[in-house]
Parts: structure tokens; sequence; C-alpha cells
């Protein structure tokens, strides 16, 4: 049996006030009114269609319900919990790079918690690509240490953490950090590189409200761009690479200002 667009889309006639709200939101412009005056598929929305939920998202009836994305599983935006402009200003501005971690691990529900507000962050086409390594073993993340000083060591890079790592097992690449998260994606992906960015930033945001501190794993990021070892000792797949990494762990120390930054740089067109 041929399947038509229309078998994707649910439409309670009822509820509908057939107010075009979903036909002008949908990026891909699949979306129209019958002659009945009531929202329809185009044919191109079997290969188009992207799964988003723009429209499922935007009625303000929910009348609308898609069947790759149910207007059941759908979470209500509760409006009292959007924060004041200046709230977000200050939780944005007060983030800071954390490098110095309790020893405590973070709670299994926090981390699990943090990465079902990652999934959440945006991809290229709504491809949601992004996978995660959660490095809690200790072994583990000292032996990644151990392939980044070696790559520093033959390219004679930083020998200040070269000789702090193996003189004094004084880990300034990975800190000492309880945990490593690491995404990776398809090579062959619309836009890995951002996604995993996108990604990490959202996961990294998500701690900062719990006392959860990160830092991006740059030794780690740079090692991976000419070394294989790191790729080897996480297992990573072939056809996939790390295009994100963080150090993570609840903050030691409580930070009480806002360090100044320059002004933007910016030109109005």
């Amino acid at each position: 049996m041929t399947k038509h667009a229309q078998d994707l889309i649910l439409v309670d006639r009822e509820k509908c006030n057939r107010d075009c709200i979903c036909e002008l939101e949908c990026p891909f412009d699949l979306i129209y009114y019958g002659e009945d005056g009531y929202p329809r598929l185009r044919r191109a929305a079997k290969k188009h269609c992207i799964a988003c939920g723009h429209c499922v998202s935007v009625c303000p009836s929910q009348a609308l319900d898609l069947k790759m994305l149910r207007l059941e599983n759908c979470v209500p935006i509760d409006r009292k919990l959007q924060p004041a402009p200046e709230q977000v200003a200050q939780f944005l501005k007060s983030r800071r790079s954390i490098r110095t971690f309790k020893k405590k691990p973070v709670d299994r529900a926090d981390l699990e918690w943090m990465l079902d507000v990652a999934r959440y962050a945006p991809s290229a086409h709504n491809l949601q690509p992004v996978r995660w390594k959660i490095i809690s073993d200790q072994n583990v993340i000292e032996q990644l240490t151990t392939c980044i000083v070696d790559w520093m060591d033959a390219h004679k890079l930083f020998p200040g953490v070269v000789r702090a790592w193996r003189t004094q097992h004084d880990d300034k690449v990975l800190r000492h950090a309880p945990h490593l998260v690491v995404a990776y994606a398809p090579i062959d992906g619309e836009s890995p590189s951002a996604d995993c960015s996108i990604a990490c930033t959202y996961l990294e945001l998500a701690g900062h409200s719990k006392g959860i501190g990160a830092c991006w794993a740059g030794f780690l990021m740079n090692a991976v761009e000419h070394t294989d070892h790191i790729n080897k000792v996480l297992n990573i797949p072939d056809g996939f690479r790390i295009y994100g990494a963080l150090m993570l762990g609840y903050t030691k120390f409580r930070y009480y200002m806002i360090p100044e930054r320059n002004p933007a740089q910016v030109d109005w067109i």
C-alpha cells in the first residue's frame, strides 16, 4: 500500500480553530489548508518533514498531532517557570570554567537529568546525531591523560604539563575531574561539530544550575586531531568522531563576582 502524506497527520476538527499558525510556522512549508478549511500535509512531507514539532507545539488548541511525534508525548510549557531577563543574564554571566572539583562523584540522577536536557539542543535538520560517553572510571581518565601527555611530549608541546603529570601525577590535562563527558557523532552528518558543541553547552549550563561545574577539555580535543589513541581507549566506532568534551564534577569553590569582559564588537548593518 502506498503511504500518503495524510497518513502522517491527525487533526482534531473539534479543537482546530483554523488559524493557519501551523502552516505559517512549518520551516519547510509542508502544511497547507485544504478546501475543507483544515490543515493538510503536502506530498513532500513524506520525504522532507524533519519531525521538529513546530506545528504540534505552536497550536494553541492542541488540535494537531503527528504520527511520528505524538502530542501525548509532548510536555506543556509552564510559563510560571520562565526566568526573568535579569535572572537569565546573571545565570549565564556567572558560569565559570571549573577546574577544581570535589572528589565526590556526581549523582547518577543528576547526570541523567543533564543528558535529558541536552537532548533538546538544536541540531541541523533535527537529525539529533549526538552520542555520549560518560567516563567515571578514574583509571580510564588517567589512561586518557597519559595518551594526551605522550602526544604533547612527542611534539614538544606544553613541557610544564608533561612534567607535572610524569613527576608529580598532577593532572593539568583533565584536572582530576570525577567525570569526563565526550560528545561524538557521525562524520558524514549535516553539521556534527556544531551539533555536538551546542549539546555540550546545554549540558554544561544544565549542570551549572545544580552546582555542577564543567570545563571544556581543549587538550583532549587538540590531541584527538592528531592521534587515534583516544578513540581506541573510548571505543569510538568507525565513521564517528569526537566533537566535544567536558571535564565535569561538583564545584569545589563558590564564586562571588562576575569578572568584566571586553565590550561586544558589533557591526550594525
